[in-house]
């Protein structure tokens, strides 16, 4: 299981006191608003930072880190990832998974056979879609819906689904 999650992306700096503008990864960017530890995934290094501030501007969220005083010292950190620790990450709710915990997971069809492996899911607001990388090569989207989900294990990233008439034209 992956032990950092992604919520955001260094676009810029704002202002000279070392905040920083943040374009939002995270599905709740209000999220920033409880948000306290951070790390900045530099290219060479990861670096702790607490949050002291956070604000929204349009599609951004203004940061102030509590290391950072001054534009020359975050200026370095445009276009580097924002990370939380599993432990900083929103909470779940019964029956909810975190996004990075299932890809990679086997997919199964109701039979029991082996029918690919899951690489990607999308967000399309009405329901999610996985990707699964068929093991002929191609791939094939399924919704994440009752009809198509038969059964979802995260600890052993296994998925059992159900194949839509129509699904593999």
């Amino acid at each position: 299981m992956e032990d950092f999650f992604r919520v955001g992306v260094i676009a810029n700096t704002h202002g000279i006191r070392g905040e920083v503008k943040v374009f939002p990864t995270t599905d709740d960017p209000l999220r920033f608003k409880k948000l306290k530890k951070a790390i900045i995934d530099a290219k060479r290094e990861q670096v702790e930072v607490k949050v002291t501030s956070a604000r929204f501007f349009k599609n951004m969220v203004i940061l102030k880190f509590e290391e950072f005083d001054n534009i020359n010292d975050v200026e370095k950190y445009k276009g580097c990832d924002l990370l939380v620790s599993r432990e900083n990450a929103v909470k779940l709710e019964p029956g909810e998974y975190y996004i990075a915990d299932i890809i990679g997971a086997d997919v199964y069809l109701e039979d029991g056979s082996e029918f690919g492996t899951l690489t990607d899911v999308l967000q399309t607001g009405a329901n999610d879609v996985y990707i699964v990388k068929m093991k002929d090569g191609k791939e094939c989207l399924i919704p994440v819906i009752p009809d198509c989900i038969i059964d979802r294990n995260i600890e052993e990233k296994k998925v059992v689904v159900h194949l839509l008439k129509g699904l593999l034209d």
